[in-house]
């Protein structure tokens, strides 16, 4: 602890030698790191060890960069959320359940700071240009398949929030049905039925479905 009562984080400095970010934030694919202890570090760092909250950072700081940016579409808003959730998380270690997973509790901080982003935007803002994502699967033209990518990109933040939350909880995070319902706290049919909702809302804005 500080002399002003607030934790140290001396993640927060660690800066990417090629982009000059806080932290790395890969534009590909993203996984979990396994093999790590939450509960454990969890202790450390309520017990002083502020280098114990180092491994969680790296452990999460990918899938969830990887929500916010579904979630906000902009990159640099994307890390400022992140960033921000990791700050406030470590603020408020001692609230977290440690009978709950952490990227369960880490995700509605996320969330939080991704909901106040997006009410402080304008009505009108259009989406980011500069969006980055994952490539189709398969060989496309790099055109096309940039095409394709910011039609996708912009369908899904054209989604409602509640619907968005789930297409990037399912097909980026790549969470279970159970493991969504845990995250956000809804049961697993209303899990279900939101992603119905929501891919049938995607399939008629990229590909002209139309529900029956």
């Amino acid at each position: 602890m500080t002399g002003s009562g607030t934790r140290r984080l001396p993640w927060r400095e660690a800066r990417s030698v090629s982009s000059g970010k806080l932290t790395n934030f890969p534009d590909g694919p993203v996984y979990f790191r396994e093999g790590v202890d939450e509960t454990a570090l969890v202790q450390r760092c309520l017990a002083g060890d502020a280098e114990a909250f180092e491994p969680i950072v790296r452990a999460y700081q990918a899938p969830l960069f990887n929500v916010a940016l579904r979630m906000l579409g902009a990159p640099e808003d994307a890390r400022d959320a992140t960033q921000t959730a990791f700050i406030r998380a470590y603020e408020h270690l001692d609230s977290y359940d440690r009978g709950r997973k952490f990227f369960t509790w880490i995700y509605r901080i996320l969330m939080n700071e991704c909901l106040n982003v997006l009410r402080t935007r304008r009505p009108s803002e259009p989406v980011p240009d500069d969006m980055t994502g994952e490539s189709p699967r398969g060989r496309l033209d790099p055109v096309d398949a940039e095409k394709r990518r910011k039609a996708i990109q912009s369908a899904i933040l054209a989604l409602p929030v509640d619907y968005r939350q789930v297409i990037v909880l399912r097909h980026f995070a790549e969470l279970s049905y159970e493991e969504i319902a845990a995250t956000i706290g809804i049961p697993v049919k209303t899990v279900k039925s939101r992603l119905f909702s929501a891919r049938q809302r995607l399939g008629e804005r990229l590909l002209g479905w139309k529900a029956t």
